[in-house]
């Protein structure tokens, strides 16, 4: 399975891509993660039902120096991503 995930909010300059690419990892989802033009991040992540969950509820609070004000997401076609990488 995956999701295409658009975080809202004051998460680009606080560190976000680093930790959430940390979260991937720990939690073992796989895909990339990216800021955008309008200020969000934009999040491909491939994994399990059970990991893609845990991800995104993780998603919904982000990192202690990020203020998420919204998520916007869906399911997507699964590309098959062997890691979790940040796109610059």
């Amino acid at each position: 399975m995956a999701l295409s995930i658009q975080v809202y909010g004051i998460v680009q300059g606080v560190g976000f891509r680093y930790y959430t690419q940390q979260q991937a990892e720990l939690i073992g989802v796989t895909g990339y993660v990216e800021n955008r033009a309008d200020g969000s991040v934009n999040i491909h992540v491939e994994g399990s039902d059970e990991e893609l969950s845990q991800f995104l509820s993780w998603c919904h609070k982000g990192p202690k120096s990020a203020d998420v004000e919204r998520l916007e997401y869906c399911h997507v076609e699964h590309e098959g991503y062997k890691n979790f990488r940040i796109k610059r």
